[in-house]
């Protein structure tokens, strides 16, 4: 009798800090950047809006050149929006038309941080809440390893990052046996499901959300936790990000 041979389930990762991203990198696994506060939520309001592709570079000194070559540029330090660029980082300051169509370059504290980390993986794609039910639904038909990593803060661990890990990490594994959860994935899982009810009241002693809240950003911070504003997946193609129903 001849039997059909049971798959090898797919390994999914949690990396929680881009400094120990060496250390979980796969050749051909597929990398989720992760900065919930605020970076990879406002990459994904901006495609919502419209933008045909965002740049993310590290350094200041690099997003200045590009300001100086006329690029529109967002560029954040410490959550605060730096002087003399157009955009900082928060989700609002990406709802407009006018961005439709445009090319803006963004550098921030944490989430371009975790993208130039990454950047000898196969392929980079940019999770939030915002776009989580797409992100998920995608990353099952890519039938590829899957390494999500948390940008958190200056390379520390960030509650909001782990928690949207652990949401990826259980929606991936329900009903299903594709994926193998690696241990830092299993921790998020339970973390999430403990606190999938009410994930703000989970976050209020965080240390990111009480920075953000001390800046006057609560509104931010809601709006971060947002479910499915969009069901774009920005895609990191020859140094920029694209939308993925487009490349």
């Amino acid at each position: 009798m001849n039997t059909v041979p049971k798959q090898i389930p797919l390994l999914l990762e949690v990396c929680l800090s881009p400094k120990l991203y060496e250390t979980y990198h796969r050749k051909d696994a597929i990398v989720v950047i992760i900065d919930i506060f605020r970076a990879t939520s406002a990459i994904c309001t901006a495609f919502q809006y419209g933008v045909e592709k965002m740049i993310p570079v590290a350094g200041i000194e690099e997003a200045s050149a590009f300001k100086a070559q006329g690029f529109l540029v967002g560029a954040e330090r410490n959550g605060v929006a730096l002087e003399g660029f157009d955009f900082g980082n928060s989700p609002y300051s990406y709802m407009s038309d006018s961005i439709k169509g445009k090319t803006i370059v963004i550098s921030t504290t944490n989430g371009t941080q975790a993208i130039k980390a990454a950047k000898q993986a196969s392929q980079i794609v940019i999770g939030s809440f915002l776009n989580f039910t797409a992100l998920c639904s995608w990353l099952r038909k890519q039938n590829c390893e899957i390494i999500l990593l948390c940008s958190g803060w200056k390379n520390r661990f960030s509650m909001e990052d782990m928690l949207f890990a652990g949401a990826v990490s259980d929606a991936l594994s329900q009903n299903s046996d594709a994926f193998k959860l690696g241990d830092a994935a299993l921790a998020a899982k339970y973390m999430y499901q403990s606190a999938q009810k009410n994930a703000y009241r989970l976050l209020h002693e965080s240390s990111h959300k009480e920075r953000l809240s001390a800046l006057g950003l609560k509104e931010d911070i809601k709006y971060c936790l947002s479910l499915d504003k969009t069901d774009i997946i920005p895609v990191f193609r020859n140094e920029a990000l694209i939308n993925a129903g487009l490349s």
